[in-house]
């Protein structure tokens, strides 16, 4: 991936943070950092890493005493993808970032379209790229994983009436001012159930949201995070989610 995107808004490319969160990604963000730097030059990037065994903070740390764009929010141990996002989302606000792009460390999310999400949020207000409308496309992941990610999606709209093809991705940019809307301290959710949180109380706000195709690739190194704990907390968030909104108690 050496060849450099050309982008028109690079204006609002340097005021935007890519958060990645990370837990044993060392060989992917080893080429994905360097790949995001050349595509992306004015952008900088968040690692929020849970102290990964195999060293994926410590280059980072070190990366990021040569090179500014680089930052690095090492935690003590493996505390979940939501409260990893929030904590990068904390650092967007307290450091005047006006964009946020969140994506996974191990290209399942193509570099390359951060320049869609970018060119798209000057017209809204959150850009969600998805697997399930017309022209996106799911690579590499066995049927059984697909068929349980596109049914908890169906399940997800028909509870909550989230008007979202893909309110489980996790590739998607934020406006700031969206995440200052939100109580973040009251985000706990994890994995699946965070994105639909985050999509729903953007959505309940009446925030412009936009879904734009991606195709999402298998990782090809390291090991998925996704567990049965995970598929159980989204199917309770949903009904939640419903119940805090009928209740005028949906980010309290």
């Amino acid at each position: 991936m050496s060849e450099k995107v050309t982008n028109k808004n690079s204006g609002k490319l340097s005021k935007c943070l890519i958060v990645i969160p990370t837990y044993n990604e060392l060989n992917n963000v080893q080429k994905l950092i360097p790949d995001l730097n050349s595509l992306y030059p004015q952008a900088d990037i968040m690692i929020v890493d849970d102290n990964s065994p195999d060293g994926t903070g410590d280059f980072v740390k070190q990366l990021s005493l040569t090179d500014n764009r680089v930052k690095l929010i090492q935690r003590e141990g493996k505390l979940g993808l939501g409260t990893a996002y929030v904590r990068g989302f904390k650092y967007m606000l307290e450091n005047g970032y006006e964009f946020v792009i969140q994506m996974d460390a191990d290209y399942s999310h193509n570099p390359k379209d951060i320049a869609r999400f970018i060119e798209q949020i000057e017209n809204y207000d959150l850009v969600i790229g998805s697997r399930y409308i017309h022209s996106a496309n799911v690579v590499n992941w066995p049927l059984k994983r697909l068929v349980l990610s596109y049914t908890a999606n169906k399940y997800a709209k028909i509870i909550t009436g989230l008007p979202i093809a893909d309110s489980t991705g996790g590739f998607k940019c934020f406006r700031r001012k969206v995440l200052e809307s939100v109580n973040l301290d009251n985000i706990k959710s994890n994995g699946y159930s965070f994105q639909i949180e985050m999509n729903f109380i953007s959505w309940k706000k009446g925030f412009k949201i936009l879904e734009i195709p991606i195709v999402f690739t298998e990782r090809q190194e390291g090991a998925s995070k996704m567990s049965k704990k995970i598929i159980r907390e989204a199917l309770c968030m949903v009904w939640k989610l419903r119940a805090r909104s009928i209740f005028g108690k949906l980010n309290q």
